[in-house]
């Protein structure tokens, strides 16, 4: 009987000796028949069974073209796009021009944001194939490196290929704000919400009216912002309430104003443009109120020193004419550039 318990176990254990051996000398074979299970596991629709069979497959041989391109799309499949993309390298290195590699590599290398590797594939695709229309993706990487030169002169080649694509004309706009050319970037604003009429690009039209001194316009863009659901934050309250000012409407400007004091209540720039606002309807005791305030965090704040100082000579009379030099005088020999009267600013933020 122990015999016969011996001589099984031989068998066995020589039979997973040749198994192991078989797999060692055949590692094309091996590779072939994992792969074949991660076809049927993905055919059958089990994904990570499928992924293990084929990295056992790349295991057995990572040269194999068939091998390395179920397994990349693998890893695309479940969202694993930085091993899709070294496996995509890799492809392109065994078989120079291969456009689906590039193709996939440009797509990849933009979703990744590696701005270099997409000029490149995309500069290397158009060589293979001069009707793939890449003009967009070059453009973008160079929008996303700050080269907005590059980016709007590809990005302009991308209007030609695909006049639908309302990011084109976003990204261009864009491009010009980054360089204070505002006047050149709003007609492309204009294009691009007229295809997509985001919310937020909305809101960076009404800013780039600003830029401009287009009050009217910038109320009214920045309306239209919040209205197609732009989030009311603190900036946004703060630069409506800028906007109301700015169109002539104080008491609406001023109603934003307080709702935004309400929640930054120790926030200078808010105390600020509230006196301000008051100060330019000649309501000069309130006006002081709030740059008293602003003393009250910052004693040295020679702009509020010196406003407290006009609002006492604008009220008249001698006491307070004298007082309101002498505070004036203060606040100059803290800040020599006081001479001149500060315009009040959106936080434009492009």
């Amino acid at each position: 009987m122990n015999r016969k318990k011996n001589i099984i176990s031989c068998i066995f254990i020589f039979w997973v000796f040749t198994s192991i051996h078989s797999q060692t000398t055949n590692p094309k074979d091996s590779a072939d028949h994992y792969l074949n299970k991660g076809i049927e596991e993905k055919q059958s629709g089990r994904r990570l069974e499928s992924l293990k069979w084929l990295e056992k497959a790349y295991r057995f041989d990572s040269l194999n073209h068939s091998v390395l391109l179920e397994l990349a799309q693998a890893y695309h499949d479940l969202r694993r796009y930085t091993q899709s993309y070294a496996l995509w390298v890799k492809i392109l290195e065994n078989k120079p021009n291969d456009t689906r590699a590039l193709k996939t590599l440009v797509n990849l290398a933009h979703q990744l944001k590696l701005h270099q590797d997409v000029i490149r594939y995309a500069n290397q695709l158009k060589k293979t194939s001069p009707e793939e229309k890449l003009a967009f993706y070059i453009g973008r990487a160079y929008y996303d490196m700050d080269q907005y030169g590059e980016a709007i002169r590809y990005l302009k080649i991308a209007e030609n290929e695909d006049s639908l694509n309302a990011e084109t004309y976003y990204l261009i706009a864009h491009s010009y704000t980054e360089m204070s050319n505002y006047k050149t970037a709003i007609p492309y604003f204009k294009k691009a919400i007229a295809l997509k009429p985001d919310p937020n690009w909305i809101y960076h039209l009404a800013l780039t009216y600003y830029a401009v001194h287009e009050d009217q316009l910038a109320l009214q863009y920045m309306i239209e912002a919040g209205e197609k659901g732009l989030s009311k934050d603190n900036s946004f309250l703060e630069n409506l309430a800028i906007a109301y000012l700015n169109a002539g409407n104080e008491q609406k400007g001023m109603e934003m104003l307080h709702e935004v004091l309400k929640r930054k209540p120790f926030d200078l720039n808010v105390l600020n443009l509230i006196a301000e606002t008051y100060y330019a309807k000649k309501s000069y005791n309130k006006a002081m109120e709030y740059w008293d305030k602003i003393l009250e965090f910052d004693k040295n704040n020679a702009t509020a020193l010196y406003m407290i100082g006009m609002c006492y000579q604008q009220m008249g009379g001698t006491i307070n004419k004298r007082k309101g030099i002498e505070l004036c005088e203060k606040a100059i020999t803290i800040d020599p550039s006081l001479g001149r009267k500060k315009q009040k600013k959106m936080n434009i933020g492009l």
